[in-house]
C-alpha cells in the first residue's frame, strides 16, 4: 500500500512537505520552512507528524527556503540519510542553508539584546552550524537519469525552469508513478528554460501559487525604465526586496540592457546581499542551466556594485543622491532590506518595488495592501515612499502556463492534488482543471493522509 501526506504546502505557498509511504518506505518529497503569517511561522517549531529518523531519503524539488528551509532542523532531529537533488540545488542550498542559519542566530541574538521578543531567550531554529551539518547529506542526481531508491523505488528529475536545478519529480513506486510538479516555471523567461512537459503519471502533485491570476501582459524592461526614471527624476532612490536566488539574477539582466541602451539615467546600481551575490557569481560559473552563455551572465550581472558587507550598506544608506538598490529578501522578511525600508519607506520621493509573489502576512504584502506603517526589529515605520509590484517579473508559471503543462498529458492522472497555494487560488485552478480537462482532482487539506490505490 501507498499513501502520500500532505505536510506542508498544503492550504499555503510554503512549507513544501509531502510524505510518500510504500511498503516499508518513507520518502520526503521537499522540506520546507513555514514563511508568512504567525501562526504558519509557528509550524516550524511543532511536531513533524513523523519520525525523522525513520526517513529513507529527502528528494528536494529545487533549492528555496519554502521547499529546502527546514533541512538543518530535520537533520537536529536525526535524519541521516541521503538528500537527493539535482547539481545546482544542491550548489545553491550551499550558499541559502548556511545564510538561513546566520539570519536565525542573528535575528535571536537582536530579539535578546533589543528585548522585543516574547520568548527569554530568543533562539533560533538552526544554526550556521546545524546548515552545514545538513549539506554534509545531500547527493546529486542528473537531470533524466533515473535513480534507484531504497526499497527498489525509483526517482527521476526533470527540468521545472523556475530557476537553476528546479525540478519536476517523478517516482516510480510498487508500479504507481506520482509525480510532484515543484514549482513550474514560465515559458517566456529570458533566463530560464520552460518546464519541460510529462506525458503520464498514475498520480500528481500540482503547484498553484498563480492559480488564480495571469500575469500581466507587457514588456518588464518598460515598467522598470518608468519606475526607475520618475524615481530619479524626484531625487529619490528605487529599494527592490530581491528574492536572492532567481530574482536578483533576473532583475541585473534587465537592469543592464535598460542601462546598455541609455533608457535609464546613469545612477549607481547596487546589489547588497552576500546571498544574492554568491547566487549571481554561480550563475556566471554554471553552464547550461540558464538559456544565458556564461558571456551573457557575466554581462548582466556587472552591471551592479556588489556590497558584501555592514559598513557598504551603510555607506549606501548615508549617500543623500538617488540610485537602485537591490537587496534580500525578496517578501521582506528579514535580511539587509529592512535596514533600507526603515530609511527609505517614510521617503515619499522614493519608491519600493516588489517584483513577485508576497505571502500573507510578509511585510511585503502589508506594503502592497496600503500600509501607512511597517513594524522592523520591534519599532514602527511610516510608509510614505510609492509601492509597487511587477508580477510579470515573476519566475512562477501562471494559472494559463500551469494550464498549458498540464495539456501535455496524454492522459488524466488518475488523481491531481492541487497545493503550494492560497485556498483561492487552488480552488480556482481546481475548477479550471475540472472543467477544462475534466479530471479528478482535489484540494488537499494540511495533514491529510490519503491511500493510492
Amino acid at each position: 500500500m501507498t499513501s502520500l501526506s500532505f505536510l506542508g504546502g498544503a492550504g499555503t505557498v510554503t512549507g513544501s512537505r509531502f510524505l510518500v509511504e510504500a511498503g516499508q518506505s518513507k520518502l520526503l518529497v521537499d522540506c520546507g520552512l513555514f514563511q508568512g503569517y504567525k501562526q504558519l511561522r509557528l509550524k516550524n517549531w511543532q511536531p513533524l507528524g513523523f519520525d525523522a529518523v525513520a526517513l529513507d531519503a529527502v528528494i528536494l524539488t529545487h533549492a528555496h527556503l519554502d521547499h529546502s528551509g527546514y533541512l538543518p532542523a530535520l537533520v537536529k532531529q536525526g535524519f541521516r540519510n541521503a538528500v537527493l537533488c539535482t547539481e545546482l540545488t544542491q550548489a545553491l542550498c550551499d550558499i541559502l542553508l548556511p545564510d538561513a542559519g546566520r539570519i536565525q542566530e542573528s535575528d535571536a541574538e537582536r530579539a535578546n539584546r533589543d528585548g522585543f521578543s516574547r520568548h527569554h531567550p530568543a533562539q533560533p531554529l538552526y544554526t550556521e552550524r546545524d546548515a552545514h551539518s545538513a549539506l554534509r547529506r545531500f547527493k546529486t542526481c542528473r537531470f533524466d537519469e533515473e535513480q534507484r531508491l531504497p526499497g527498489g523505488h525509483r526517482l527521476k528529475f526533470l527540468r521545472a525552469g523556475h530557476i537553476l536545478g528546479a525540478a519536476i519529480v517523478q517516482l516510480d513506486l510498487a508500479g504507481q508513478r506520482i509525480t510532484f510538479s515543484g514549482d513550474l516555471g514560465r515559458y517566456n523567461c529570458p533566463l530560464m528554460h520552460p518546464p519541460e512537459r510529462v506525458q503520464s503519471t498514475e498520480y500528481l502533485v500540482v503547484e498553484s501559487t498563480y492559480g488564480n491570476a495571469v500575469h500581466p501582459e507587457g514588456d518588464p524592461e518598460d515598467l522598470l525604465e518608468d519606475v526607475i526614471c520618475r524615481t530619479v527624476k524626484r531625487g529619490g532612490t528605487v529599494i527592490v526586496p530581491s528574492f536572492a536566488v532567481g530574482r536578483a539574477q533576473s532583475l541585473l539582466y534587465h537592469l543592464s540592457r535598460l542601462n546598455k541602451s541609455g533608457r535609464i539615467p546613469p545612477v549607481p546600481i547596487y546589489l547588497d546581499s552576500p546571498m544574492a551575490i554568491d547566487a549571481s557569481e554561480l550563475f556566471c560559473r554554471q553552464d547550461g542551466g540558464s538559456r544565458l552563455s556564461k558571456e551573457e551572465a557575466r554581462a548582466a550581472c556587472s552591471v551592479a556594485e556588489y556590497i558584501r558587507d555592514a559598513e557598504g550598506s551603510e555607506r549606501i544608506i548615508a549617500d543623500p543622491g538617488p540610485k537602485i538598490v537591490l537587496s534580500a529578501s525578496g517578501m521582506a522578511t528579514g535580511g539587509r532590506v529592512l535596514n533600507y525600508l526603515k530609511r527609505y519607506a517614510p521617503d515619499p520621493q522614493s519608491s519600493i518595488l516588489f517584483t513577485g509573489y508576497q505571502a500573507g502576512g510578509t511585510r511585503g504584502a502589508h506594503l502592497l495592501a496600503g500600509a501607512d506603517q511597517i513594524k522592523i526589529h520591534g519599532g514602527w515605520h511610516k510608509v510614505r515612499a510609492e509601492v509597487l509590484n511587477l508580477h510579470m517579473l515573476s519566475a512562477h508559471a501562471d494559472a494559463n502556463e500551469i494550464m498549458l503543462w498540464l495539456s501535455g498529458f496524454k492522459a488524466p492522472p488518475r488523481r491531481t492534488f492541487i497545493v503550494h497555494g492560497e485556498p483561492d487560488a487552488s480552488d480556482r485552478l481546481r475548477h479550471r482543471i475540472q472543467e477544462e480537462l475534466g479530471w479528478d482532482c482535489e484540494v488537499p487539506e494540511q495533514g491529510q493522509r490519503v491511500e493510492l490505490a
